[in-house]
């Protein structure tokens, strides 16, 4: 057989081997940078607790924690969304240059992130508190 299927580094093998290094390299690089970007969100969340307390007091019930914690599963959700960029640019020939300025896209996404859970608490959910 001749053409690129013979070849065995067009194989699935090698293909999904180097997928696979590639995703244990991008696991590497963000999963240990979640626990800041949730520290982040967590103390953004305390401070408007802690500053605002006696207006929050009576929405910190039982009812609510589901709510709050099904906001931090979406939070957790669009921080996976750094892989959907990650990924493919590991894969591409900007590779090298990539995994030195990535730390930038987290930065990027954990402003981001902070700055919508402000507007969010701030003109969502603060106005209706009672």
């Amino acid at each position: 057989m001749t053409g690129p299927l013979a070849n065995p580094s067009y194989g699935g093998s090698a293909v999904s081997r180097s997928f696979r290094d590639t995703l244990r390299n991008a696991v590497r690089f963000w999963e240990p940078r979640r626990l800041a970007y949730n520290l982040a969100l967590g103390a953004l969340v305390a401070g408007w607790v802690v500053v605002t307390w006696p207006h929050f007091r009576n929405a910190l019930t039982r009812e609510t924690w589901p709510l709050l914690l099904a906001l931090v599963a979406l939070a957790n959700a669009a921080y996976c969304t750094a892989y959907l960029v990650d990924l493919p640019l590991q894969q591409s020939e900007f590779r090298e240059g990539w995994r030195r300025r990535r730390w930038w896209l987290w930065l990027a996404g954990t402003m981001f992130a902070l700055l919508l859970a402000q507007y969010w608490i701030g003109d969502e959910i603060y106005p209706f508190v009672r």
